[in-house]
């Protein structure tokens, strides 16, 4: 090959590598920068041939703005994604932030039929947003099956505990987002439900058999599969007895003789994010782009540097490491998967036209949003939580330092503030009343005198690893019901913990449980107990949380 073969060569392969870039517009209103790529940088890399960017942060506008502006840059089609697993609104402001998709796999169990209506919604919800953002690829739906409640990372994202329930609720869902034009991606292959480790931390192992996985994990991506999923992401996991040497992203074993020819998948294949410590520690960036690729994956996520995944992946090729046939597929595959895009985009030019750019969100996602918060609220003891002088509203998170739920504004501060209860919030970052004497797990000497009501915000969250799993949460729900002061139990998130500690509770204790920690989750389920015959309840607002137009 002469030098201009090669650099032609090498411009193939950056359409193959998908990089990380802010929401935003400006450099300085990145929220990541150590993984969002400055402006300069993004614009050589396209200039280069890089296929595709990941995004997150901004509003609907931001990113609007934003994906036309990258798309120019570019000059050429390119995929444009994000993780969208509960609605645009999860990503961007201005958006659905929908709840979490085990909320309809709880459903399911008491009523199939309503949760497939209501999961077909979900995906029409999201990839209708998606597409009038400029989103053409949603990284959705999660088709792990969440059978480890000790789960760190996947937990709420699954669409629920068995093969049966999430077969059902991820093809009602990819028959929704497909029906609005844009690409899919099941995630992650070939399962990342029975791990107690966090896979961005550290490579989880799983000590399965084919015979295991075929019977619980890969049922619900062969259902994707079926339904006309568009892409399938991998997982980062150490499988020993399928293949006892390389994870799972970078087995011929797991991507190309399970997932291509067991189970038949024609479309795009995508590692998970190649700057997850299970696999940047342990593996030279080139090398695992290389690995990756080697195995049958398509596209490369956010490598730790783009620039060495290319020369890698080039380099492989020149030798003849990896055959060049590898390279003409996964191309082809792109390539089709942008045209699928480009010939749904007719279809959609005058419809859903809105007023102005401020009505993004439809009334029909809001009635959806609303519907399954209400069809999810579990109660256990419903009575109005009488006004003191002295109350505390103690609230434990798992993500303070960048949530997007708790305010002086949310629900869960204003409503118990409004009945006389001041806010102490604790969480893993910051200082605790926790200690580990478990007859004294709340140093209630340190809260002050009054009654106490508790409100966990807990789910499963990347990075957080089990770190929430050592707090005493069992003693300190005994302490206080010792010494009567819980005044109620509210729960935001995770299934697990409201089954653990529910049954501990006092039958006349107010208490209930919220899969979703979003504002509006907060208002349906704190409202009711908050509520007051006397000249109080003139102060509490109709509603605390509401929708804008």
């Amino acid at each position: 090959m002469n030098m201009s073969d090669i650099d032609n060569l090498r411009r193939e392969v950056a359409g193959l590598i998908i990089v990380r870039a802010s929401g935003y517009s400006n450099d300085n209103q990145r929220c990541y920068p150590q993984w969002e790529l400055s402006n300069l940088k993004l614009q050589n890399l396209l200039g280069k041939g890089i296929g595709g960017i990941i995004l997150l942060g901004g509003s609907t506008i931001d990113i609007k703005h934003r994906c036309n502006t990258l798309q120019k840059w570019a000059n050429r089609p390119l995929l444009l994604c994000a993780d969208l697993e509960e609605g645009v609104g999860q990503r961007f402001d201005g958006a659905t932030w929908l709840m979490p998709p085990l909320t309809l796999g709880r459903l399911y169990a008491k009523s199939p039929e309503k949760a497939i209506k209501l999961a077909e919604r979900y995906g029409r919800c999201t990839g209708d947003q998606a597409r009038r953002c400029g989103i053409n690829w949603v990284l959705a739906p999660v088709c792990d099956v969440n059978n480890n409640s000790a789960n760190p990372v996947i937990n709420l994202r699954a669409w629920g505990e068995d093969s049966q329930t999430v077969s059902a609720l991820v093809s009602a869902f990819q028959r929704g987002l497909a029906s609005e034009g844009v690409l899919s991606c099941a995630k992650h292959f070939p399962g990342h439900g029975n791990t107690d480790v966090d896979s961005h931390l550290d490579l989880p192992e799983i000590q399965q058999e084919m015979s295991q996985l075929e019977e619980i994990e890969l049922k619900p991506f062969q259902a994707a599969i079926d339904a006309g999923v568009d892409s399938i992401m991998t997982a980062h996991l150490n499988l020993p007895k399928i293949d006892p040497i390389n994870p799972s992203t970078f087995s011929k074993e797991v991507v190309t003789q399970i997932l291509r020819r067991k189970l038949a998948f024609k479309g795009l294949v995508v590692t998970d994010a190649l700057v997850m410590k299970s696999i940047r520690e342990k593996f030279e960036p080139g090398e695992a782009a290389v690995k990756a690729f080697a195995a049958g994956v398509d596209l490369i996520l956010m490598p730790v540097s783009a620039e060495k995944a290319i020369d890698a992946i080039t380099d492989a090729l020149l030798s003849g490491r990896i055959p060049m046939t590898r390279l003409k597929e996964a191309l082809g595959r792109r390539r089709e998967s942008l045209n699928k895009v480009e010939d749904a985009k007719p279809n959609f030019v005058k419809t859903h036209c809105l007023k102005s750019e401020q009505q993004f969100e439809r009334l029909e996602d809001r009635e959806l949003a609303e519907e399954i918060i209400q069809s999810s609220i579990e109660f256990h003891h419903l009575k109005v939580i009488k006004k003191t002088d002295l109350g505390i509203n103690l609230i434990f998170s798992d993500e303070i330092l960048s949530s997007r739920f708790i305010s002086n504004k949310s629900p869960a501060i204003l409503l118990p503030k409004l009945t006389g209860y001041r806010q102490m919030i604790t969480h893993l970052h910051g200082i605790s009343p926790w200690q580990d004497d478990l007859e004294d797990p709340l140093c209630l000497h340190r809260l002050g005198d009054g009654p106490v009501i508790v409100q966990i915000f807990l789910r499963g969250n990347p990075f957080a690893g089990s770190q929430y799993r050592k707090k005493p949460w069992k003693a300190a729900i005994k302490q206080l019901q010792r010494s009567k002061r819980l005044s109620g139990l509210f729960i935001y998130g995770c299934p697990y913990l409201w089954e653990e500690l529910v049954d501990l509770l006092e039958p006349s204790v107010p208490a209930a449980y919220s899969p979703g920690q979003m504002p509006e989750a907060q208002d349906f389920l704190l409202r009711e107990f908050f509520k007051s015959q006397n000249e109080f309840s003139n102060n509490v607002p109709e509603r605390v949380y509401e929708f804008t137009d």
